[in-house]
């Protein structure tokens, strides 16, 4: 069988809402991906500290303005306006960014966010209800103790008796809907056809908690009747913070809710009400119905459990599609179709507004006419800018936004106005459509994303200019004025005695004037990485520009392959190129086979007030002691080739580094252990293994402490050490560890020891750690800011982890004796069973991780055989007196990366192998708080603030010394010498993402929406197949419809038109564009090795692009086969990339149908072309047509024609009718029928996957399934073949697999032969086929990748008793079962003949999560399901976790 891996997580932005869900941060934002769920917090930083691509220039224009606005006369006049204006010019100046909390992987899709408050939850914060698909809701919690989701309640209404009619369609086929009540008295779920779900929430008793019971007044304030609470004897009210739900019909509420739309709960009612958008009859522009949809509002009685109509608004046009509830002072709700916006107030009376010509033609609902707007409703999103001022943001689905401002006269609404945003406002810089959108703060929003980057935008408003200046000012000072009196009073009377409030309702009228005069300013503060929808993928190679110093540099650090896919839509469309490895920007390259450590400082000259102008010193945050100046100074550990052992330094200059000399440096004094400054960047000190020497910072030698014991006389010598300025810690040969403070006077002297533990005690490695975040703090008193401090790690020899607070070394701080057990939290209080097994921990460290948004600590341990475990520290119950030890806790953070194995290259040179080399902290290596290890595997550990850490390696081959490098030449750089004896001066990449999916990823706009991407390897050149919107117009010269030749119409239609782009890999730049015919849209566009002559039989890799040409339902669909040839031609002056050009070979036309798939096909350079309903076989010929040889008729769409290349075996899918499979014979041509699948399928995408001598079908449906099928005549339910036996299915969720790409796995031996595994050539792939394992990688709508994999049956025994056993070891998220949520619906049809005997595919998922549970469970799961030890274990996980196979990417 096969087991499936997700290898990345999905991006696509589904849901998202904001509540206060973790206590002490604010609100919290929540964001689903689908089957992911991220917690994230808001940060508020300066623009001008905002390095992130987003803070760019329009930020320092901003400043400007400012600077500017503060000293004209203009600035003076309204720096009197009060807090409005200083609200602006904050709002300008700050960028509001996002803090990664947690992140959960669900075993679910979720189809809804909501949040709830209830009297009794946790540390007093809100919780979150979430809605999976099918009908499914989870209520979950923050548990701050274990700083996870806790699940309080799941609710199931997926059972068949609240299905109702027996033909009513499966769940799955509808909407299901999420909405709770503002006051979060209750939730609903609308589900099914006509299925209303009420989730009811406890509340204190009203009657009694209100906050106008006075005790002088009313008497004592009776006590709580508990009794009362009991419903249904079910518990008491302490016990669950909801009510048993029910379920009502919505036809039950009333006749006529036969077709609900949507519906919404809504503001401003004492009782829980939701408006609901419903209809007799289904919504049809064919049948000629018009106006017949129903606004209704219902109020519940949740414990009669029942509802009363409010209100009724009939004659509703047709096109309305969402509800959208309105807070006061408009209230109401906002009624939102394809082509008007209606407001229904509180008493049912309607105002609305036509925004384009065809509300004319499918309404006679009274509007008013804004139609000049020309603007298509579907898909928008509506959210409120500003309450008070009753102003809504409308965001187009094409990312265009509009501003909808209410007329208020006194408390009724007289109408309502639409305003587009202007470019220059700002109203533009969404790329695309918003799937959801979530108010963050006063002034800024979260829009989420399907299909493109999600963004965190910001606005302003700008003073116009003129003489209102004065009045608006007052006006608006009056509005925060009377917005601050509200928020600070409980009480505010209806009927205002003074009159003033009916000026106050009147202020949105002159707020509107301003606004719409363009005052509103929208900028972009962070963005959320998409890769999603992924719409094609190939892969190619790296190229850089012929015979440059580029070229010469990147040698040895570049990937074989990269992996190319189109992402977005329309003006998000990308191409994403992916990498596995970081691969580094190489400033300089050099030989230097002596290296074994480099470490570079910057220490301060002995002459103060000498050094002050460094030009770079304001450029940077304070990382460095000595105020971000560049490194002066490398000092470099060296082993020469007789084996002898020294030092040198060298200094660092703009153009690289030289020798220094003439100073007290001694490089015979042995070789380097660990080096750094301290005494606040006065004295260098480097460690050597019998001495630590102090210099200044000219390298004049100061102060020499051997490594003596004074007692004993020894002398052992110095194998790690660590520096926080003023503490130095080094671990000793003989386990003993040395502990050094620099005083005031620059001399550095040895620490008593005053905790026995610590000074006979055995230490194995340790750190020291500068706690800048606080997070290993004291308590102090409120209000009061918590001291930075230094804290001292040790890892005793039994496995214990020690902290020290410098400089008190009377008694550790922390004691956690179970770090060895690696278990998944750790506190203090941890023990384990005795005999439990421990692994062995080779190094700790704590650093911080991060960017320059947001950085924390994290203990990382490093293990023998390199891999890593990585722990977050949290503190819990702060403010509660609790001992240290008691509030601290260690959380184990998942990381599936495996260490490679030491290279055989790298073990016959003994001179390699004799230090053990240690991770280093870099504390900005290209704006990345990080950490390296090297060794075999090097690798960094990075961490956005977007992003939980993750573990990238660096290309190329091991690393034995590495330095952070930051001088003028390379800034934020860093430097390496690999096994091979060249060292490299480097940079990351600036334009790559790294920690946010773990992979390296650049994103290159396109602009156009990308159908499909082909690799042309002998140009190394990549063409696009591209569509783009235009406007459609009828045929003029159609003979049957001459009346088509009068059409006149402004508000046109919008259809695709196809582009071909050639893209140069160099520069990333299209080179070459050719546009293809009106209304024709390009389907698919392969890279085939064609005859390109009958005589001589010539092949070529030529470009074959397939077309339909569709100009509406009344005429049939055309299609186009065009081949083109890449010719070099004369490049552009300065531009060398642009030499290629696409020159057409042939075309051919097709009468009937689109070509929807093309496919190599057979060992004569023929291709496979499914045209219409046929598929067909067709040759080159040198006139430039294409001759059909042989064909197959099929059904209705084929969605893919595959063929496992070089045997003629093909596989075709139908969008309705299932899967074919086909062989073909070249002698006579003929293609004939091996098997079907079953004819109910509706396959999305097929492809062949080859394991051993056995050939599997993979087939993906429209519902996320994964069938897989075979093709056995000699069982004797196939009837001879005819049908293909169904081995299995798996539910992928979300993640539909519509792309696929069959990759030969890299094996050992491609290691040591550095090639790369062929998958062009059909003769190189076919004479390899049978020997090599094969990897399918899958590509979903939601940016995740995923991969399937064959297994050996003794393999996949082992790894289906394993899953079956964390299935119920580990704590599942939500409360929802992974097993099942992998099982096929209910509702899916067999794909074939079952012959599956109860066998699944394996979860990787579940695999993943292996490494979350403890040394002993770990061992204990081990054993049952079949394997000697864990080390077994992680050999086979290593194999088919992750992108095992595919490391040529």
């Amino acid at each position: 069988m096969q087991c499936y891996t997700e290898l990345t997580p999905a991006t696509a932005v589904t849901h998202s809402t904001t509540l206060q869900f973790i206590p002490g941060q604010g609100t919290n934002l929540v964001v689903a991906k689908s089957s992911l769920l991220q917690i994230f917090r808001t940060k508020v930083i300066s623009a001008e500290l905002d390095t992130s691509p987003n803070g760019g220039h329009r930020t320092r224009h901003a400043a400007r303005y400012e600077s500017r606005l503060a000293n004209d006369d203009d600035g003076l006049e309204a720096s009197f306006l009060g807090g409005d204006s200083l609200a602006q010019k904050t709002d300008r100046a700050n960028n509001t960014k996002l803090v990664l909390v947690a992140e959960i992987p669900l075993a679910g899709t979720v189809t809804g966010l909501a949040r709830i408050k209830t009297p009794n939850a946790r540390h007093g914060c809100e919780s979150l209800l979430v809605a999976f698909k099918d009908a499914r809701l989870s209520l979950v919690e923050w548990d701050a103790e274990r700083h996870a989701l806790a699940t309080v309640s799941i609710h199931y209404y997926e059972q068949d008796e609240l299905q109702g009619s027996p033909w009513a369609a499966p769940l799955s086929h509808y909407v299901n809907l999420l909405a709770a009540d503002p006051g979060s008295r209750c939730a609903a779920l609308k589900f099914g056809a006509r299925n209303l779900a009420i989730l009811p929430f406890r509340q204190a008793d009203e009657d009694i908690d209100m906050d106008d019971w006075d005790e002088e007044l009313d008497g004592p304030r009776p006590a709580k009747d508990l009794s009362s609470a009991v419903i249904n004897g079910a518990s008491n009210i302490e016990d669950t913070p909801y009510s048993p739900s029910f379920v009502l019909r919505l036809s039950n509420l009333d006749p006529s809710l036969l077709h609900p739309v949507h519906l919404a709960f809504l503001h401003e009612y004492r009782e829980p009400t939701f408006g609901i958008l419903a209809s007799t009859v289904g919504a049809s522009n064919s049948l000629g119905r018009k106006d017949h949809f129903t606004y209704m509002v219902f109020t519940l009685d949740l414990q009669q459990k029942a509802s009363t109509t409010i209100l009724s608004v009939g004659g509703l046009p047709q096109d309305l599609f969402r509800v959208v509830p309105l807070p006061a002072p408009v209230g109401g709700a906002l009624l939102v179709g394809s082509n008007e916006l209606i407001h229904i107030d509180q008493s049912g009376k309607p105002n609305g507004v036509a925004v384009n010509p065809m509300t004319k033609q499918s309404t006679s609902f009274n509007l008013v006419d804004q139609s000049d707007l020309n603007l298509r409703l579907e898909d928008c999103v509506i959210d409120v800018l500003t309450a008070d001022l009753g102003e809504l943001l409308v965001i187009l689905n094409d990312g265009r936004m509009a501003l909808v401002t209410f007329r208020i006269d006194g408390r009724t609404v007289s109408g309502l106005d639409l305003k587009m945003l202007p470019a220059a406002s700002g109203g533009t810089v969404i790329q695309g459509r918003v799937s959801t959108l979530s108010r963050l703060g006063r002034n800024s929003m979260f829009a989420g994303c399907e299909e493109g980057d999600s963004l965190v935008f910001g606005w302003s408003k700008r003073l116009s200019q003129g003489g209102r200046r004065k009045g608006r000012g007052k006006e608006e000072m009056d509005v925060e004025e009377e917005e601050e009196v509200e928020d600070g009073e409980d009480e505010v009377d209806d009927d205002d005695l003074y009159g003033e409030e009916p000026a106050a309702r009147q202020q949105p009228v002159s707020a509107m004037s301003s606004l719409m005069s363009g005052d509103l300013h929208i900028r972009i503060h962070d963005r959320l990485l998409s890769l999603a929808p992924i719409q094609a993928m190939t892969y190619g190679q790296p190229v850089v520009l012929p015979s440059t110093e580029e070229e010469r540099n990147s040698a040895g650090v570049r990937s074989d392959l990269q992996l190319v896919c189109a992402v977005g839509r329309d003006k998000s469309a990308s191409l994403a190129t992916l990498n596995l490895a970081i691969q580094p920007k190489v400033i300089g390259r050099f030989d230097f086979p002596e290296a074994r450590g480099f470490w570079t400082v910057c220490a301060k000259k002995p002459i103060p007030k000498s050094l002050q102008g460094d030009k770079g010193g304001n450029s940077l945050s304070n990382d460095y002691d000595t105020l971000g100046q560049y490194d002066k100074f490398m000092i470099v550990a060296k082993v020469d080739l007789d084996g002898y052992e020294k030092s040198d330094v060298y200094a660092l200059t703009a153009a690289g580094f030289e020798t220094l000399g003439g100073t007290e440096f001694d490089p015979a004094a042995g070789i380097t252990i660990e080096a750094g400054t301290m005494g606040k960047g006065s004295r260098i000190v480097q460690i050597l293994k019998s001495e630590v020497r102090s210099y200044d910072g000219d390298f004049g030698l100061s102060q020499i402490v051997p490594m003596l014991d004074e007692d004993t006389g020894a002398e052992p010598r110095a194998i790690s050490a660590s520096i926080a300025d003023p503490y130095l810690l080094i671990i000793r040969d003989d386990s003993s560890a040395f502990i050094g403070k620099i005083d005031s006077s620059n001399e550095l002297e040895e620490l008593g020891k005053e905790d026995q533990i610590l000074a006979t005690g055995k230490w194995l490695t340790g750190c020291l750690y500068t706690d800048t975040a606080a997070v290993f703090a004291e308590e102090v008193e409120k209000g009061a800011k918590p001291a930075q401090s230094i804290l001292l790690f040790l890892l005793s020899a039994t496995g214990a982890l020690y902290i020290y607070r410098l400089p008190d070394l009377s008694k550790p701080l922390y004691v956690a004796e179970g770090l060895s057990y690696i278990p998944p939290g750790l506190s203090a209080d941890y023990a384990a069973r005795k005999g439990t097994a421990k692994e062995a921990v080779a190094e700790i460290l704590v650093a911080d991780l991060g960017d320059t948004t947001h950085k924390s600590p994290h203990l990382i341990l490093r293990h023998a055989n390199d891999d890593l475990t990585l722990y977050q520290p949290f503190r819990v119950q702060m403010g509660s007196g609790l001992e240290f030890s008691k509030t601290l806790f260690f959380q184990k953070l998942p990381n599936m990366a495996f260490a490679k194995s030491p290279e055989e290259a790298d073990q016959d040179d003994a001179t390699h192998q004799p230090r053990s080399l240690s991770m280093r902290r870099c504390n900005n290596v290209g704006g990345y708080s990080t950490v390296f290890l090297p060794g075999a595997s090097p690798s960094f550990i990075l961490k956005s603030s977007k992003s939980i850490p993750r573990v990238l390696p660096l290309q190329g081959s091991g690393v034995i010394a590495m330095s952070p490098f930051h001088t003028e030449g390379c800034e934020h750089g860093f430097i390496y010498a690999d096994s091979h004896n060249i060292a490299r001066v480097t940079q990351l990449p600036g334009d790559w993402s790294f920690a946010e999916t773990g992979l390296a990823i650049k994103k290159i706009p396109v602009g156009d929406d990308i159908a499909a991407v082909a690799y042309h390897p002998p140009t190394q050149s990549y063409v696009l197949g591209c569509n783009t919107l235009e406007p459609f117009e009828l045929p003029k010269d159609d003979d049957y419809h001459k009346e088509w030749a009068r059409e006149n119409i402004a508000f046109k239609p919008t259809v695709d038109r196809g582009v071909l782009k050639l893209v140069s890999p160099i520069t990333w730049t299209v080179v070459d564009t050719v546009q293809m015919e009106p209304c024709e849209t390009v389907l698919c566009a392969e890279t085939l090795n064609l005859e390109v002559s009958e005589s001589t039989n010539e092949r070529k890799q030529l470009i074959a692009v397939g077309t339909a040409l569709i100009k509406g339902e009344d005429l049939p669909t055309r299609g186009h086969i065009y081949v083109y040839e890449i010719a070099d031609v004369i490049p552009q002056p300065g531009r060398p990339e642009t030499s290629k050009k696409l020159k057409l070979v042939a075309k051919e036309d097709i009468p009937r149908g689109a070509v929807t798939a093309l496919s190599e096909v057979g060992t004569q350079g023929l291709m496979l072309v499914a045209q219409g309903q046929k598929c067909m076989v067709r040759g080159l010929k040198e006139d430039g047509s294409l001759l059909p040889v042989a064909f197959m008729d099929m059904n209705c769409y084929v969605t893919a024609a595959k063929e496992l290349p070089g045997t003629g075996l093909c596989v075709m899918a139908d969008a309705f009718k299932g899967v074919w499979f086909t062989g073909y014979t070249e002698e006579p041509y003929k293609m004939m029928l091996f098997g079907k699948s079953s004819t109910k399928l509706e396959v999305l995408n097929a492809d062949f996957l080859p394991d051993g001598k056995e050939l599997f079908i993979v087939a993906s449906d429209a519902d996320g399934h994964i069938h897989i099928l075979q093709f056995d005549p000699e069982h004797p339910k196939s009837l001879q073949g005819h049908l293909l036996l169904h081995r299995t299915t798996f539910n992928t969720g979300a993640h539909h697999a519509t792309k696929s790409l069959l990759l030969p796995a890299s094996t050992p031996s491609d290691h040591t032969t550095n090639n790369p595994p062929s998958n062009g050539t059909p003769t190189a792939t076919a004479a390899t086929a049978a020997q090599r394992p094969h990897v399918l990688l899958l590509a979903s709508p939601t940016g995740a990748l995923a991969a399937l994999r064959p297994l050996p049956e003794a393999a996949y025994r082992r790894l289906a008793s394993l899953t079956a056993q964390l299935l119920t070891s580990l704590p599942h998220a939500a409360g929802l079962n992974p097993r099942g949520h992998r099982l096929p619906g209910a509702d899916c049809a067999a794909a074939g003949v079952e012959a599956g005997i109860g066998r699944s595919i394996v979860d990787g998922a579940v695999l993943a999560r292996f490494g979350e549970l403890g040394m002993a469970r770990r061992v204990e799961l081990a054993g049952r399901a079949g394997y000697a030890a864990v080390g077994e274990v992680r050999a086979e996980l290593e194999g088919v976790l992750g992108w095992a196979g595919l490391g040529y990417f």
